[in-house]
């Protein structure tokens, strides 16, 4: 059976006492944390600081899968690679030179992933995927998570489709991570057509009306169906 990875996001976590809610993370037995790095400029959004990232880097052995949305990548690259995490994506659409950040990556140890905003296209990975670990599919518009009303792209369930088919074609060993409105509704559809890798929001694990022991059951339930 196919595996697959659940990466909560800690934006969607107490941002007052992250260490009680990576405790209670840690409890209902997660994959990895999904941690998203932004600049205020690429989108208005600005979750957490380096140096928050820090300090949670010594709290937690949990992999930290990092999601960079910054019009400057080598500069957070940087930053992160030498934090220690497990996992750097960043965006194409911010990329000058992606080969150097996905060397500068690589070079370290770490996973590496390119992200595509909803309406760029997959022949941007035509000479890139067999280099990376994984392909991140933005679903709504990154780092605008707070419009609770806004829903996935009509194309999001295309999209997955023809990236798996992409990557099966060509037999390449790529994951595919999808972000935005991963809801128990979206991922049995999710999961069925091809994504590997689910960042988990308020439409899923942190659902406010229950809790997060109850929501990971149903988020079981949910991936199952899809599988």
């Amino acid at each position: 059976m196919r595996k697959i990875t659940l990466s909560p996001s800690v934006m969607c976590m107490d941002l007052t006492n992250l260490e009680k809610s990576i405790r209670e993370i840690e409890a209902i037995g997660i994959d990895a944390l999904h941690i998203d790095i932004i600049d205020g400029a690429f989108s208005p959004s600005m979750p957490l600081g380096i140096d928050t990232i820090k300090k949670l880097r010594s709290i937690t052995d949990l992999p930290f899968d990092v999601h960079i949305m910054s019009l400057n990548n080598e500069y957070f690259i940087n930053e992160i690679l030498d934090i220690g995490v497990q996992h750097i994506t960043f965006h194409y659409e911010t990329s000058l030179h992606v080969d150097r950040y996905i060397n500068l990556i690589k070079e370290r140890g770490v996973g590496v992933g390119v992200a595509l905003n909803p309406a760029t296209s997959l022949s941007t990975l035509d000479y890139i995927l067999p280099q990376v670990d994984l392909i991140m599919l933005m679903l709504i518009n990154p780092g605008f998570a707070t419009n609770k009303n806004e829903k996935q792209v009509s194309y999001a369930k295309q999209k997955v489709e023809d990236l798996r088919k992409l990557i099966d074609d060509k037999g390449y060993d790529a994951t595919i991570q999808v972000d935005g409105r991963v809801s128990l509704d979206t991922i049995p559809m999710l999961v069925k057509v091809g994504a590997d890798n689910l960042v988990l929001g308020s439409t899923s694990l942190f659902m406010k009306d229950d809790t997060l022991e109850e929501n990971k059951k149903r988020l079981d339930v949910a991936v199952k169906e899809g599988l």
